[in-house]
């Protein structure tokens, strides 16, 4: 079990009601009403002056590059290329992924050259490659995790960014039925960052989709990477300040990421040392 020790400071900008109802994506009836615990949005607020940050700006331009049904074919243009290329660049300009990218030097998991290093991340997170079922590459790991897919039409599956949940919401693609929560994971609240979510999208259902809230693109971009490298196929235990977390982390073949996401241990009372 590896462990990472970091500290992080945002600003949760949403309200947290209703528990969600048990679904089936098999079921007619996914997206009835009556599944819905939550009568308002997950977002309440959101200051979006910070999406004229660099960061947000480059993460946000590659939302609508990707067909969302697995089964697709994707095609990149030579535009979305160039967009995936000056994201990474400005990745790579972050304090975030700079301390990342140490770490990994450090442990013979990448190559300290910084054009190495971002044809790594490229392979990683933007190569395509085939999901379950399909003949031709139709998937990435950046779609999976940060834009969300669908299969079948009724099923809503990655999808474990904020941000493009949010901007769906704010475009009414998004109808948040309300948290998830089972008998060993804490009970949250909307001054918490990390969420188990229950939302409807494109038609199709996400019974349960785990997230952070309010964090940077760079935060997860780094922190996965991490996590794919150092622990591909396993839980790695995370501490941040009062957050005891869980980072699942699927790769595809060993080269790419097939899935990854936060999961809620248990809140701490006091913040973790980092020197421990």
């Amino acid at each position: 079990m590896v462990h990472f020790f970091v500290w992080f400071l945002v600003d949760p900008c949403h309200v947290l009601e209703g528990k969600a109802g048990p679904v089936s994506a098999d079921m007619n009836d996914d997206l009835n009403d009556d599944n819905d615990g939550a009568g308002y949005p997950l977002f309440s607020f959101v200051d979006e002056s910070i999406f004229k940050k660099e960061s947000f700006l480059a993460f946000i331009s590659l939302l609508d590059n990707y067909e969302s049904d697995t089964g697709e074919p994707e095609i990149v243009t030579p535009e979305e290329e160039a967009e995936n290329h000056k994201f990474l660049d400005c990745m790579l300009r972050t304090t975030t992924m700079k301390t990342a990218h140490k770490y990994l030097v450090e442990k013979q998991l990448s190559p300290e050259d910084l054009p190495e290093f971002k044809k790594q991340l490229y392979r990683i997170w933007f190569e395509l490659y085939a999901r379950r079922g399909a003949s031709k590459p139709d998937s990435s790991g950046f779609e999976h995790v940060f834009v969300g897919e669908t299969r079948g039409g009724r099923t809503v599956i990655g999808f474990h960014n904020w941000i493009q949940l949010y901007l769906q919401e704010k475009l009414g693609h998004i109808d948040y039925k309300g948290y998830s929560v089972n008998a060993n994971s804490p009970q949250p609240d909307e001054n918490k960052h990390i969420l188990a979510l229950q939302f409807s999208w494109k038609n199709g259902i996400k019974p349960k989709g785990s997230i952070f809230i309010g964090v940077s693109p760079e935060f997860e971009f780094a922190l996965y990477t991490l996590c794919f490298l150092v622990s591909p196929n396993e839980r790695v235990k995370v501490f941040f300040s009062i957050y005891e977390v869980d980072i699942v982390c699927h790769h595809y073949n060993q080269k790419h990421i097939g899935t990854t996401y936060p999961v809620l241990v248990k809140y701490q009372n006091e913040p973790k040392n980092p020197k421990q």
